[in-house]
Order: C-alpha cells, then structure tokens, then sequence
C-alpha cells in the first residue's frame, strides 16, 4: 500500500471520521469543544481483512464512545491487541485503562502512569499488527510524552497534538516545551519523508496530506509567532495574558488560555536564548 487516502475519505473541513487509509479508522468521540475541535480521533489501526489491531487515544470515558469503538472493531473484524497512547492528556487517556481491562489487553504509553502492564513506548519501538508494523518516533513539545506513530506499509503517520487537522498546537508548558516542540516537528518531517508517508492522521480534525509540507507550516507559523512575542517583549509588555491580548488578538477568545500556555512556552524558550 502506497499511503493512498481511499476513495471517499474525508479530509476537508467537514470532519466525522471514518475510513482513511487502508489501515486507520477514526472514530469521533462525541466531545467537540474549541480545545478538542470536532472531538478527540480514536483511531483504528489493522489489517484490511481482518485481524489484530491498536486502538489509538481511546479518548472520553463515555460510554457512546466505547460502544462506538467496539462497533468499529467488529464491523472490521478487528480484535484490538493494544491499547496506544500518543500521549497523556485526559482527552485522549481518560478511557484508556477501563477499555483495556474491558478488552483484556495493555495500555502502552511513554509516562508510567498511563500504562496498564509493563510495556513503554521507547523511541523506535516497532508494535506489530499482523501485516503491518507500527514505528514509534518520539515527539516531545506539546507534551513531555508525546509520540507519533508511523504506519509501515501504509503511507500514513498518526500524529496525536503534535499536528493537528486544523489549526495549530498549544505548547503546554510547564510540560510542553517549545524547544523540544521545534526539534520534534523536524525529526517528524525526516520520518514522514524517509518512509515517503503521503497523509498526517492527527488526535483532532481531519486527515493531512502533504506531511512534509504541513510540517514545514507548523515551523514557519512557530517561528513567526516566535518572532511577533519578541518583537512585543522588547517593546516592554512582559505579562503573558497581555502577550496573548496582542499577539493573539485575532484568535477566538475562548481559546486564549491554551494560547497562553504557548506564550509562556515562548517566554521561556527566548530566555534560554
């Protein structure tokens, strides 16, 4: 499989999830905010035909989305043999440990406290699935523990908050840091290129194709809105919320904490420098 979207899948701005790839599914949990988009992607990951699969960011602890998640298990004739955090934020976690208790099978996430078993996800860890191969590559920055996830044989790289379907990322400082953040999206645009991957599958909003592109985008936006906090430090406003008022004026109110976040990750990067 060369990475193609299948026919039909749906990456524009009307996002309800589905089919996108040979190998991925998503199914939207039911918890749209202006934080999560259309809602938290849980995504399916498995063989055409049938057989062993991950379940990736089970998402809300809701039971509509549970059962949603087992309709599309069966519907593929998938039996789930993990359970696959890209990272820890309670959007993408809070259901993690009931399903794979349900389901019988382990909880594998960078941070400990999220596992259920003994299984990490170490840098360049390889998690078979029948047919496929799904590679870790370590993408610290939005969070402290987050991954993405590189589908082999299938073009495709799920990519939790590190890149999103639309829009751009917080940096969640104190655990996101935005050095990292910077490092990570280039070792992702590295790995999507040397696996000649074709579409992004993010934790929120619709599928990407282009990965390399869109990655370049998110360090030219980063980069500019780097320059604009500095240019607005230097003219003496130094308080984050009154960074935010400037920087981000344009921005839709009720996301100006998360946008504070980043600018405090800001802050804290150019004092560094």
């Amino acid at each position: 499989m060369s990475g193609r979207l299948i026919p039909g899948a749906r990456t524009g701005e009307t996002w309800g999830g589905g089919r996108v790839t040979d190998a991925a599914t998503c199914v939207l949990a039911p918890n749209p905010s202006p934080w999560t988009l259309d809602g938290t992607n849980t995504w399916l990951v498995g063989p055409v035909g049938g057989g062993s699969a991950v379940v990736v960011d089970p998402g809300p602890l809701d039971e509509r989305h549970l059962a949603a998640i087992r309709a599309a298990l069966r519907e593929r004739d998938l039996r789930a043999s993990a359970i696959v955090l890209t990272h820890g934020h309670v959007d993408h976690s809070e259901s993690a440990r009931a399903l794979g208790s349900e389901l019988g099978v382990p909880v594998r996430a960078v941070d400990p406290g999220h596992r259920l078993g003994d299984e990490g996800l170490a840098d360049g860890a390889v998690i078979a699935i029948d047919d496929r191969e799904v590679r870790v590559v370590a993408t610290p920055g939005h969070s402290s523990d987050s991954v993405c996830l590189l589908v082999t044989d299938d073009g495709s790289v799920l990519t939790g908050d590190t890149v999103l379907g639309r829009g751009t990322t917080v940096v969640a400082w104190p655990d996101g840091d935005l050095g990292s953040y910077l490092d990570s999206l280039a070792r992702l645009a590295d790995a999507a290129a040397a696996a000649g991957a074709s579409v992004l599958l993010p934790g929120h909003g619709p599928a990407l194709a282009d990965p390399v592109a869109v990655v370049a985008g998110y360090v030219a936006h980063r980069r500019n809105r780097l320059a604009e906090v500095a240019a607005v430090v230097a003219d003496g406003v130094t308080e984050p919320r009154a960074i935010v008022e400037i920087v981000y004026a344009s921005v839709p109110t009720e996301v100006w904490p998360a946008a504070e976040l980043t600018v405090r990750a800001q802050l804290d990067y150019l004092a560094r420098r």
